[in-house]
């Protein structure tokens, strides 16, 4: 059984949050329900719950500066929102769940379900902390990501990845160490978060860090020489497009 607290200033959005989890997951208790961050900062240290569903975009006091208040933050946190493209993006580098408001019962199930698989990580007031960082600075990009790996969760420098690798609904990270770290997320999740650090998806498979490209070798089919010696396939139908980037990498041939 996993204690629970729902922040949001909307009425209908608390209920309907309250119904959805109540009915469908009897493993999560609704503890309270609170309309504002003062409210929900009195209610998490009088139950002190093992997850808070937050509302960002709340009047007076928004839900990151509620979690500014709370010193240190001991519960997992699924944060709601309206779209907020700088948000989603920071929530997915540092691996925080989220929910798009008008809530889908399905995003909710895959986020309870992804509680439930995970205990409070280690490294949580860290990625909390890098969190907010990314927040309050929306358009700086991360030198680091998050990743839900299958012993836990990993944070690894962006530029330690040499390649990733779909593997059905998983994604393989083949690092310059040698190390290779399976994700939980699938490949075109990472893509949207890595083509600003100069990674492309050369193949439906693969998607490279151009600044590891060691070779592209000029066969019949086409394939890159990774710097891990690891040979990859592109796809003829992004063979030019790969070509030209590589040019404006100045990464030679």
């Amino acid at each position: 059984m996993i204690n629970a607290i729902i922040v949001d200033d909307e009425l209908k959005g608390r209920n309907l949050l309250n119904e959805l989890i109540t009915n469908r997951f009897p493993e999560i208790n609704i503890v309270a329900l609170a309309k504002d961050a003062d409210e929900g900062i009195e209610n998490i240290l009088k139950y002190r719950p093992g997850v808070v569903f937050l509302d960002i975009n709340m009047p007076r006091k928004s839900g990151f500066d509620m979690l500014q208040e709370i010193k240190p933050v001991f519960f997992e946190i699924i944060f709601i929102t309206a779209y907020d493209k700088y948000a989603i993006r920071a929530f997915r580098y540092h691996a925080f769940d989220y929910l798009l408001k008008p809530i889908d019962a399905e995003e909710l199930s895959n986020c309870i379900e992804r509680l439930k698989e995970k205990q409070l990580q280690l490294d949580f007031k860290g990625r909390l902390e890098s969190l907010m960082t990314q927040i309050h600075q929306p358009l700086q990009i991360p030198d680091r990501i998050t990743i839900h790996s299958l012993d836990g969760i990993t944070v690894i420098p962006i530029s330690d990845i040499v390649y990733l690798e779909a593997a059905g609904t998983y994604t393989l990270f083949y690092m310059k160490n040698k190390e290779k770290i399976v994700s939980s997320l699938n490949l075109k999740e990472y893509e949207e978060l890595l083509t600003d650090h100069h990674f492309f998806r050369i193949h439906n498979s693969f998607l490279i860090n151009l600044a590891e490209v060691k070779k592209y070798i000029k066969t019949e089919g086409g394939s890159v020489l990774m710097t891990n010696e690891n040979e990859v396939s592109i796809s003829k139908r992004r063979r030019d497009e790969f070509l030209k980037l590589l040019g404006a990498n100045k990464v030679s041939l």
